[in-house]
């Protein structure tokens, strides 16, 4: 069985995006707009360095409100994993998914199974290459992943991201960080005691 550290995207690898539109930020819609975090390239070394496995689950809505295309997603997603491979950072794999309840986009609207706060990408990921959950972390910055973390079993960390404090405040996080840094310190030091007892 393995250990794994699954993480949200935006707020955590990737920056978020102020929008004019909507008043808010969110995820980026142009590469142009793709900027990844201070301090995240060598948090993530250091989980590879002790063995943890690591998962990205991302909730992209903005396809099924016909914000941004499927191919502008992409282009997004291949520059971070790009930039990740030249930093010798390797995800096993990456989840994405493209569906909103309020969505207007035929195929990707209304209620579906991947969705977070469901586990629905946490628990194929266990199946796929036999995780053990019950030494595995969710790093996120919304209540949303928290509560996805929680509903696999997961111990989870909240980062307290610029412009995402809209989307928590409900959720009841194992831990609170204000960035990847010290979120991926408190599962080492973890790890490091339970190898000590």
């Amino acid at each position: 069985m393995k250990k794994a550290v699954f993480l949200d995207r935006d707020g955590v690898i990737t920056k978020l995006v102020f929008n004019p539109k909507t008043g808010v930020h969110e995820a980026p819609h142009r590469v142009e707009d793709f900027e990844i975090c201070s301090n995240v390239v060598k948090p993530l070394l250091k989980l590879k360095e002790n063995g943890y496995s690591l998962f990205l689950i991302s909730n992209q809505p903005d396809f099924a409100k016909e914000l941004v295309s499927l191919d502008e997603i992409n282009n997004i997603h291949l520059q971070m994993h790009s930039f990740l491979l030249e930093n010798g950072v390797n995800f096993t794999e990456y989840y994405y998914c493209y569906h909103h309840p309020e969505g207007v986009m035929e195929g990707y609207s209304g209620p579906c199974e991947c969705r977070k706060p469901k586990p629905y990408f946490i628990l194929k990921a266990r199946d796929k290459y036999l995780i053990d959950l019950d030494n595995s972390w969710m790093i996120g910055d919304q209540d949303t992943d928290i509560l996805c973390g929680q509903g696999a079993g997961l111990k989870t960390i909240l980062i307290r991201a610029s412009g995402s404090e809209h989307k928590r405040g409900t959720s009841y996080p194992d831990h609170t960080v204000d960035n990847l840094q010290q979120a991926v310190m408190i599962i080492i030091n973890r790890r490091m005691n339970k190898c000590e007892e």
